[in-house]
């Protein structure tokens, strides 16, 4: 299947977590929902703390058991997944929750209301179990995840508009040069590591970087980032950033990176650590 995103490497998103990870599932259907918690729960180092079949239920177990993710539907019966996410992240006592959705819709109304809504990952219901599995855990990770057909929709969409959306977002007049040049890596896929190396700078001066941005856009974390880079123009689609560091001057030749895989998941980046006792606004 075709990519214009390119997937990187899932580094510490298959690694069994010390302490369980915690699961919430809110699912409207029965069979669904029933199926979705016999398959987490075969899986080592997760627990299915709760499982819901409504808005509310969601919102009412999530904050009780207050778990790493919330896997939920975007057609949740009771107020649907994008009202769910926001009511879930909005309370202080559920705002570092991640959020994995289920779409049905490929439509961009529905791939921008998720991420607005502050979901980490999208997946297309249908998707197999193992892409859900890596989802959960790279999500929980602090990753955000995209179905390379969303994500491949996304990208197309962009490319039918007939103009680039343009805008002015409060903070963007404040980026630097060095952040605007970070943000547009973001929005490619970069990790914190791959800019550091593209940059020539330590990890720890590229996360910092990153957190500058995400504070000056007032963006929660680096998907809403990547939405905001291509709505500003700033990111053109078709256009590709390699992962690999320019050469120095007086660098050996005939020496190139290898090719990243391509996944069954996109991977956007890792997101912007959320505080469990206030929400994050940046």
């Amino acid at each position: 299947m075709p990519q214009t995103l390119q997937s990187l490497p899932f580094t510490d998103a298959f690694a069994v977590p010390s302490a369980p990870l915690q699961v919430v599932i809110a699912e409207g259907q029965g069979l669904a929902r029933a199926g979705f918690r016999l398959l987490l729960e075969r899986q080592d180092g997760v627990v299915v703390t709760a499982a819901a079949a409504s808005s509310d239920e969601a919102v009412a177990v999530t904050r009780a058991t207050r778990p790493d993710v919330v896997l939920i539907d975007a057609d949740l019966p009771g107020g649907g997944g994008f009202a769910t996410t926001r009511r879930i992240l909005e309370h202080e006592v559920t705002s570092s929750a991640r959020v994995v959705m289920l779409m049905t819709s490929e439509s961009e109304e529905a791939v921008f209301g998720a991420l607005r809504a502050g979901a980490d990952g999208l997946l297309l219901k249908d998707t197999e179990p193992e892409t859900l599995i890596t989802a959960i855990r790279a999500v929980a990770a602090g990753d955000a995840m995209l179905d390379p057909v969303l994500a491949r929709r996304l990208v197309d969409d962009f490319v039918a508009r007939p103009e680039v959306v343009c805008g002015t977002p409060e903070g963007l007049e404040e980026l630097t040069a060095r952040e605007r040049e970070v943000t547009t890596l973001v929005a490619h896929g970069l990790s914190n590591e791959e800019i550091a190396a593209r940059l020539f700078v330590t990890r720890a001066t590229a996360k910092t970087h990153v957190s500058r941005v995400l504070s000056k856009l007032n963006v929660r974390d680096r998907a809403q980032l990547v939405v905001l880079a291509y709505e500003l123009g700033l990111v053109r689609p078709g256009t590709r950033v390699s992962a690999a560091p320019p050469a120095r001057s007086g660098a050996a030749r005939g020496h190139s990176a290898a090719p990243k895989p391509i996944g069954t998941v996109t991977h956007i980046g890792r997101a912007r650590p959320r505080s469990r006792l206030h929400p994050v606004a940046a």
